[in-house]
């Protein structure tokens, strides 16, 4: 039998999914539920994380829905303390919320900046300011941070995007060295193409290239998007393991390395990309 001092893998567990009402998120709260945890399922989206933490419970998993607006520390907070006092152990957060505002930078706004900076950074910063302390006290945690393939390459025409994501990877990796001392694991997802509502820009951000749907479905699918479902998967199964940085589909670290290998290559790679895009 487990110790109440231990990590739990994931049977019998707590975890915080945030951005769980769709995509990458709502699979891993799925997924973690048919592992055995406990899941807190927060989204500004309350509605449809509802439906899915019903979709959880009817299939014999422990879930409930709370909504959350990430960019304010004080409601990440009060969630963390809530689950603590309710559950009296926090195993996991997945800091998972994001958005895309996909467009040459010269199409942003200052808000536009603010925007995506508030929700994929200080999102992230939030969720890991309030269960940091809280996973140390208790002595076991796991932070779980999404990133992107935009963290491990240069991605033109989605500058902003990638700004953040290289941020959380810093953090991330940054992090992790520093919580091993308190016993505290930390990984940093970094999804390549996934199927999810992001691709078109999704609730709370949006596409500003002139493209049509037709097209950017079309350039979306030469990439084969891979199925959020798998991904959650593969991702949970790299977090047991205590990866620190997780590329799924594996076919990516091949760009990863290629950017490692040669920063120079890379850019010039994904200059040429760009500009094919253009015409």
């Amino acid at each position: 039998m487990q110790s109440k001092r231990e990590l739990r893998i994931f049977k019998g567990a707590t975890a915080i999914v945030t951005g769980a009402a769709s995509g990458i998120g709502r699979a891993l709260a799925k997924e973690l539920a048919r592992r055995g945890c406990e899941v807190v399922l927060a989204d500004m989206q309350i509605e449809m994380a509802q439906g899915v933490a019903l979709q959880i419970q009817a299939s014999g998993g422990k879930a409930r829905a709370v909504e959350l607006d990430v960019t304010e520390f004080p409601a990440v907070e009060l969630l963390i303390r809530k689950t603590m006092e309710e559950n009296g152990r926090l195993d996991y957060i997945f800091n998972n919320a994001g958005i895309t505002i996909g467009c040459a930078a010269d199409c942003y706004s200052i808000e536009d900046w603010n925007k995506i900076i508030d929700i994929n950074l200080r999102g992230v910063v939030n969720g890991v300011q309030a269960a940091y302390k809280v996973m140390i006290e208790q002595g076991f945690g796991h932070i779980v941070n999404t990133a992107s393939m935009a963290a491990l390459m240069p991605s033109p025409g989605n500058v902003s995007y990638a700004t953040t994501k290289y941020a959380v990877l810093g953090l991330s990796q940054s992090l992790c060295a520093e919580a091993a001392g308190w016993g505290i694991r930390v990984s940093v997802l970094c999804p390549g193409v996934i199927r999810t509502p992001i691709l078109e820009g999704g609730k709370y951000g949006k596409i500003l290239m002139h493209i049509s749907k037709q097209r950017l479905d079309d350039m979306w699918e030469r990439l084969n998007p891979m199925s959020p479902d798998v991904f959650a998967k593969r991702a949970l199964k790299a977090v047991a393991k205590n990866e620190a940085l997780i590329i799924i589909p594996s076919r990516w670290k091949l760009i990863w390395w290629l950017n490692r290998f040669s920063p120079f290559f890379g850019m010039a790679l994904a200059q040429n990309i760009y500009q094919r895009m253009q015409k």
